[in-house]
């Protein structure tokens, strides 16, 4: 006597698309201090500098050379 047992159903919850408009203020966030950090890394030294003082300068260093930007 054959019996076949039925599978067992699991429900697939369904995924929901995130609208364009969640998504743009945190695009405008990160895209802000994305750009703060490349100021920093890049271009914090010298004339156009807003922290006096070196400090920036030597934590980005290493930053800075793998970027390719020139410092010395």
């Amino acid at each position: 006597m054959a019996q076949t047992a039925a599978a067992p159903t699991t429900a697939v919850p369904a995924i929901t698309p995130i609208s364009g408009k969640a998504i743009a203020p945190w695009a405008v966030f990160f895209g802000i201090l994305m750009l703060v950090l490349l100021y920093f890394v890049g271009a914090e030294q010298g004339a156009t500098s807003v922290i006096s003082g070196t400090g920036v300068h030597e934590w980005v260093h290493d930053g800075r050379h793998l970027l390719g930007f020139p410092c010395h």
